[in-house]
């Protein structure tokens, strides 16, 4: 028996959630997402409550549960409050901006690199911290990764761009000839 999956998910207030069938639509102040379900698991509206059971004792429906029940409580979560991840970026002459729906970055290459962001996530950039944030907590992550995947931190001199609660193993560099 899932422990995340027989929990309900409670809507707050300003949250609105259709339920037809396996086709989930939350709406909210922040946005609104769908999402398409699988047959594994039954999805029921009941009050201001939404509630999750497997569709059968097969493991396949028993392991999705949770993990569908995680989802729709995500789905509430960021149209109601919204989720960010925030980069923080090292380097001599490292710079970051955002203009619109790009994302500039000087990273130290001969040219900046200019990410167009994907509907519904902004950036914001305060001194040399990057704030990514949207409703969609899958689609915030992903933009965040695709980020620092720009330019990783190295483990020598920690240049690049790391998540804020990042914590870069230093190495030591070469001590040189004796």
């Amino acid at each position: 028996m899932s422990r995340v999956g027989k929990e309900p998910v409670v809507l707050p207030e300003k949250v609105e959630v259709k339920v037809d069938g396996k086709f989930v639509s939350v709406k909210g102040p922040k946005g609104d997402l769908s999402y398409q379900f699988t047959d594994q698991v039954n999805i029921e509206l009941k009050d201001k409550t939404v509630m999750v059971t497997a569709a059968n004792e097969s493991k396949l429906s028993r392991s999705l549960w949770g993990t569908t029940r995680s989802v729709i409580n995500n789905m509430v979560v960021g149209v109601s409050e919204g989720f960010t991840k925030s980069l923080e970026f090292n380097g001599v002459g490292y710079k970051a901006a955002a203009k619109g729906k790009v994302l500039e970055l000087g990273l130290g290459f001969s040219h900046p690199i200019n990410y167009q962001l994907p509907e519904g996530i902004t950036a914001k950039v305060v001194a040399k911290i990057i704030h990514i944030s949207g409703c969609d907590k899958e689609m915030v992550g992903q933009v965040a990764a695709k980020v620092r995947s720009f330019r990783p931190p190295e483990p020598y001199k920690g240049k690049g761009i790391k998540y804020i609660t990042e914590h870069i193993i230093r190495k030591a560099g070469k001590t040189g000839a004796k």
